[in-house]
């Protein structure tokens, strides 16, 4: 009887030990799973900004591009403005010089003109009084 209630016993804490060693076991699984985890979504968190910062340069350099090209437009309308005024101001200044040349020929013309008829006057005179 006291044999087999020794027995009965050493079963039994063999069985609590077994026990606590396989919730041991358990509870270092589940630290070792956590640990992993946090690990994984470090990871995750890292290549999260990575990409987010890749985003953001891209989209930096996009709106670089874009001011460029808005201020390359703004500057080339600005360029053909000045260069209407420009041209305008030449024609307008051409149109000028053909007015003022053309004037100038007349009052050349005139001038000569008035040169002959005197020279004709001169002569017809001096025709009458010889």
């Amino acid at each position: 009887e006291q044999k087999r209630k020794e027995k009965r016993r050493e079963k039994r804490k063999e069985e609590k030990r077994e026990t606590r060693q396989e919730e041991k076991r358990e509870r270092r699984e589940k630290k070792r799973k956590a640990e992993k985890r946090r690990e994984k979504s470090k990871e995750e968190n890292i290549r999260e900004k990575r990409k987010e910062e890749k985003r953001r340069e891209k989209q930096r350099i996009g709106e670089k591009r874009a001011k460029k090209r808005t201020e390359e437009k703004r500057e080339k309308k600005r360029k053909g403005k000045r260069e209407k005024k420009r041209k305008v101001v030449k024609s307008r200044e051409k149109r000028k010089e053909e007015r003022r040349e053309k004037k100038n020929k007349e009052e050349k013309r005139k001038d000569k003109r008035e040169k002959k008829r005197k020279v004709e006057k001169r002569e017809k005179k001096g025709k009458e009084v010889k």
